[in-house]
């Protein structure tokens, strides 16, 4: 196999030799999760679709290279190289082979395709031209750091990279100054220090948070704790390895008096919601009785 194949030959892929070449019903995506740092994690699965898929697309194909080499597997198709540069332009060719009959089989470099990685686009153009997607699921860095955390994990929410820039890092914070689910991040280890200082600003020294780092690799380390005191670590340690951070949710408000949220429900009235339904959506985030909020609305009129 070619370690790093970045183009394709002239023919279209449709004709690519694999062990379902030449067949003409239609084909299919599967999404295979790979290892977040432990190759014992592979599934028997995702080593069989290496063994057998017609198409392998791969963010890097350098990285998928090293994964086959540890897991002893052979890849018999063509593989291509998919990432966030050319996947617009790569695309088409690819749902096309599988319009062709062709299995692809579509991974990244750790953990599940179009979750923070490519795939997204090749799962929304395969959705529009009704062909079949299915996954091969695996290892999440999410879900890992989640259950690792310490913090609520029956209600959480995914935010990804938050933005560089530290305006619009603001930004997104103060977007999430009331979430009260659990919150997943994924941050550059020379990133986290500012990453916390922006944390702190937003939601206080004493918000839980946990800090996992090169999660299920031999340095394996969860540090848990406030956002404080990880600020204090971060400034104290050369911070390496990949870096997901779990961050507490808000803590729940005292409800307050019907009267103190008429104002929240006025609002939502200047913005044409109907009375009704904007009393039933203040309501129901504050927790008070509606029909109380309803009444102290009409009587500050």
């Amino acid at each position: 196999m070619d370690p790093n194949p970045e183009t394709l030959p002239d023919s279209s892929l449709p004709d690519a030799i694999g062990p379902n070449a030449g067949s003409t019903g239609p084909g299919r995506i599967v999404l295979a999760a790979t290892p977040i740092g432990n190759a014992g994690d592979a599934s028997a699965r995702l080593i069989e679709l290496l063994a057998t898929a017609d198409i392998v697309a791969a963010e890097d194909t350098r990285r998928l290279h090293r994964l086959v080499q540890n897991l002893g597997v052979t890849v018999a198709g063509r593989v291509i190289s998919y990432h966030e540069h050319n996947e617009a332009a790569k695309t088409a060719e690819l749902l096309d082979a599988v319009r062709a009959g062709k299995t692809m089989v579509m991974v990244t470099d750790a953990g599940m395709p179009s979750v923070s990685d490519p795939g997204f686009r090749l799962v929304e153009g395969a959705v529009a031209a009704g062909l079949t997607v299915t996954a091969a699921p695996g290892p999440s860095a999410v879900l890992t750091a989640l259950a690792l955390s310490g913090l609520p994990t029956d209600r959480f929410c995914f935010e990804g990279f938050l933005p560089r820039k530290a305006g619009e890092r603001a930004s997104r914070l103060a977007d999430l100054a009331g979430e009260r689910r659990t919150m997943v991040f994924f941050e550059a280890p020379h990133r986290l220090e500012a990453m916390l200082r922006a944390l702190r600003e937003r939601f206080g020294s004493d918000r839980r948070i946990a800090v996992c780092r090169e999660l299920t690799k031999t340095y394996e380390e969860v540090i848990r704790g406030t956002v404080g005191e990880l600020l204090l670590w971060a400034e104290a340690n050369e911070v390496r390895g990949e870096i997901a951070v779990v961050l507490g949710g808000a803590p729940d408000q005292a409800p307050g008096t019907p009267e103190d949220h008429v104002a929240a429900v006025n609002a939502l009235v200047a913005q044409g919601i109907r009375l009704k339904d904007a009393v039933a959506a203040v309501a129901e985030d504050v927790r008070v009785s509606k029909r109380e909020l309803y009444s102290a609305v009409l009587a500050a009129r």
